[in-house]
């Protein structure tokens, strides 16, 4: 005689997964403003509110922090990309934000991209989100890269959910 089981579990993306994850990335926002200066504590607490925000209601596809040099991302600046768990996604632990990069001539910049959950939305429903995000952002071009590429070094996970991070590397 034999016999089977069959198991099946489910997972609710809760605030407190959203948490989670927006308190890597303030953690290497923390890192970076130890190494470079920038972002204040201020900036940072925004930035991880409006992450928690994004994140629990689904509408972040990627955000980035970091120098732009003549409209250019620059080292050191990072990209997350928020994506449904995926099977070798890991929770590593935030930081190895390289020190020592040149960022003369650069200032601290913030670009953020939307999910299509987000776009699906009515113009009054974006607009009654977003103003009640502490960050509040208008339409830009996004930079490209300043003679280098994204390269990925971090995924952060929680819930459901997971954030892969990318990190600028020149070539």
């Amino acid at each position: 005689m034999s016999s089977s089981f069959t198991t099946s579990a489910s997972s609710t993306f809760t605030v407190t997964h959203a948490r989670h994850l927006a308190a890597k990335v303030a953690t290497d926002l923390k890192r970076m403003q130890r190494l470079y200066g920038q972002p204040s504590d201020l900036d940072i607490a925004s930035y991880e509110t409006e992450v928690i925000e994004l994140l629990r209601n689904g509408y972040l596809a990627t955000v980035a922090y970091g120098f732009r040099r003549d409209g250019q991302w620059i080292e050191p600046t990072l990209r997350y990309t928020a994506h449904d768990m995926q099977a070798d996604s890991g929770d590593d632990d935030p930081g190895k934000i390289l020190p020592g990069k040149n960022i003369d001539g650069a200032s601290f910049y913030s670009y953020l991209t939307y999910s299509s959950s987000y776009d699906a939305l009515s113009s009054t429903q974006k607009d009654t989100f977003k103003q009640n995000l502490p960050v509040q952002r208008t339409g830009a071009a996004q930079p490209t890269v300043a003679n280098g590429y994204f390269a990925d070094d971090r995924s952060y996970s929680s819930g459901n959910r997971s954030l892969a991070r990318a990190s600028v590397r020149t070539y």
